[in-house]
């Protein structure tokens, strides 16, 4: 009973405190982007394309894949907090590092420069994939179902608006600054930022919640993901459903680059679809996630694919830059859908002491399409032409809402008050959304 009400208290609180420490997030990655500023600082060492596209590759892949790894170590915590806050701190300080790097490279070779840089990069990615586990554990116990697609929505707006801003300023300083002074400057403000965020992360209040008296030993664990895998179909179809939503959404990396290249676009124009895909994102994020509390998780994963089919299918038919306004907005709402929705999702699936796994199931088996499917769409333009990877990006988002209305099936869970929806199994709704 003490920890029902200590949540029940501290839900205004704790939902104010994460959505600072996410839009403080944000702010640092505006900074330090890995699709704009590190990849820059990169380009600065070497002129190789494909080493300069493994920045967001890394940092994608690096959140993703270890979350399996860690779901049996998270599923034995009682409090997820401390955890949380000590593991962040390794996908946070390597931006510390990434400043420093930058203050000392012109003193060093450039393919030391590379290899350290690098390094502080995986360092972060998988300092990211070892935090993300628990911290979506975290949230889904101290946010209630009916509310968390809303707050993951409401925290990805925050950290897409203050995200904004630091980019803007990110451009500013690179502009105004010397190099490698620019870079360091960016760096360390990243930095400055992550601390803040960390701050208010660390505000939460968390109380203990009960665990299993005799946890699984590693045998036993990777025999359940195995059931899990086989048995659970729901979940099985939901995973293939963001394997292909992967696949659906790889034309956006090259729309900026096909409007300006291949159709003429210039550079203010650009920055202004640019704008347009940054504003969307904002209201998007905050939209999808109230409509998925109140209407079903999936309808909105279902108006995500739509989305995608749209803004690829708009971009092969295209005859002028000009559509590509209105491409981005579709691009943007089918990129809220995905990553903001998808993770509400990965936490409706099996009892609270199996959240982990099934949170991990659904990030890391999902990592090697977060590869390939940049990959697969770099070489189709490469090999035959950009409107080829837009047609094949359009199929894939039709046969994922194809999937998403034929087999994918999300349990609803009755809405309760955080605390009792941690202390015990809520029970699940015969209907799905």
């Amino acid at each position: 009973m003490a920890q029902e009400n200590l949540l029940q208290k501290s839900l205004r609180f704790n939902t104010i405190v994460n959505l600072i420490d996410g839009g403080f997030f944000g702010f640092a990655l505006g900074l330090a982007s890995f699709s704009t500023v590190i990849p820059l600082f990169i380009a600065n060492f070497t002129d190789s394309a494909a080493w300069i596209g493994l920045v967001p590759a890394i940092h994608a892949v690096g959140w993703q894949f270890p979350q399996l790894l860690t779901a049996r170590w998270v599923s034995r915590m009682k409090r997820f907090k401390p955890f949380v806050l000590f593991m962040t701190v390794q996908e946070r300080l390597p931006f510390l590092g990434l400043a420093l790097l930058a203050w000392w490279s012109p003193e060093i070779d450039n393919r030391l420069t590379l290899t350290i840089a690098f390094s502080l990069l995986i360092w972060q990615g998988v300092g990211g994939g070892l935090t993300a586990n628990a911290w979506q554990n975290f949230i889904g116990k101290i946010i209630p179902y009916n509310l968390r697609a809303t707050f993951f929505g409401a925290q990805s707006a925050a950290a897409n608006l203050l995200g904004g801003i630091g980019a803007i300023l990110a451009g500013f300083l690179l502009e105004r600054l010397d190099f490698p002074t620019n870079f360091m400057v960016c760096f360390l403000l990243a930095s400055g930022m992550m601390v803040v965020s960390w701050v208010f992360l660390s505000l939460s209040r968390e109380p203990d919640h009960p665990i299993d008296s005799q946890p699984d030993n590693q045998k036993v664990f990777w025999q359940k993901v195995l059931v899990i895998i086989r048995k659970d179909r729901p979940f099985r179809w939901f995973i293939i459903s963001r394997i292909l939503f992967q696949f659906a959404t790889m034309a956006a990396a090259f729309y900026t680059v096909y409007a300006v290249k291949v159709l003429g676009m210039g550079e203010v124009a650009a920055g202004v679809m640019t704008s347009i895909l940054f504003i969307v994102q904002v209201v998007s994020n905050m939209a999808f996630g109230w409509l998925a509390d109140r209407k079903g998780r999936l309808p909105v994963l279902m108006i995500g694919a739509l989305c995608s089919v749209i803004a690829a299918g708009a971009a092969w038919l295209a005859p002028d830059y000009n559509w590509f306004y209105a491409i981005m907005i579709f691009a943007g709402m089918a990129s809220s859908v995905f990553w903001t929705i998808g993770i509400a999702v990965s936490l409706e699936f099996g009892t609270e002491q199996e959240r982990p796994t099934y949170v991990g199931l659904a990030n890391t088996l999902i990592a090697p399409s977060a590869i390939l499917a940049p990959l697969l769409g770099g070489w189709l333009a490469d090999w035959v032409s950009y409107r080829l990877t837009f047609l094949v990006s359009a199929l894939f988002g039709l046969l994922t809402w194809l999937i998403l209305f034929l087999f994918v099936r999300i349990p609803q869970k009755a809405p309760l008050p955080a605390a009792l929806a941690y202390s015990a199994d809520p029970p699940l709704e015969t209907r799905n959304q």
